[in-house]
């Protein structure tokens, strides 16, 4: 069985607390045309290299109906700075036009099946999984950039078009999981589920 979400899976629900103080669900985006839900955090230099990228995407095709869903999902006892008080502080300075989850149980990680941060799901109306992997393939480097993988992916969907390339490595630091089990992400997980 893989261990990430297949094209064609359902979006796994999910009830988190966000920056703002309030719970989400996958409910409280019913109305979106589209869904883009990543897995991220506040540490990771491939996030933080490819946050302003992610911006201009998600201000492109927000006003066309998709909404975007940051979801931390980082042991913040491995890495302090992923915790949700450090959560807030960052979206509060960059002020990022998207809802920032926190994932303190690691359930909707696993439910998702991310591998990285960032890993990108997009989602159509009936929510159902039609590109998953990188947002671009120079995360780290934006000046790098050769392709705009989730903005093609949004763009073919948007107007109507099959997905060209519905699947992608996603490019970034593994998911920090709690304890020192890593049973869930063995480090060749990668090569395993995608290739």
């Amino acid at each position: 069985m893989a261990f990430t979400l297949q094209i064609g899976q359902e979006a796994p629900d999910f009830d988190l607390l966000a920056t703002d103080g309030e719970r989400y669900s996958l409910e409280d985006f019913a109305d979106a045309k589209a869904l883009v839900v990543f897995f991220t955090c506040n540490h990771c230099p491939f996030v933080k290299g490819s946050d302003e990228v992610t911006r201009q995407t998600a201000l492109k095709y927000g006003p066309q109906g998709v909404a975007f869903i940051a979801i931390n999902s980082n042991s913040s006892t491995s890495y302090p700075e992923d915790s949700y008080e450090k959560m807030i502080e960052r979206i509060d300075e960059h002020k990022f036009p998207w809802t920032y989850l926190h994932d303190a149980k690691q359930e909707a990680a696993l439910a998702y099946g991310a591998l990285r941060t960032p890993h990108f799901y997009v989602f159509d109306a009936d929510r159902k999984l039609i590109y998953t992997g990188r947002a671009t393939d120079s995360p780290k480097d934006a000046e790098k950039i050769t392709s705009y993988d989730l903005d093609n992916a949004l763009d073919d969907y948007l107007t109507g078009r099959e997905i060209a390339v519905p699947l992608t490595n996603p490019l970034g630091c593994n998911v920090k999981w709690e304890g020192k089990d890593k049973r869930w992400m063995p480090e060749e997980a990668c090569d395993l589920v995608l290739h």
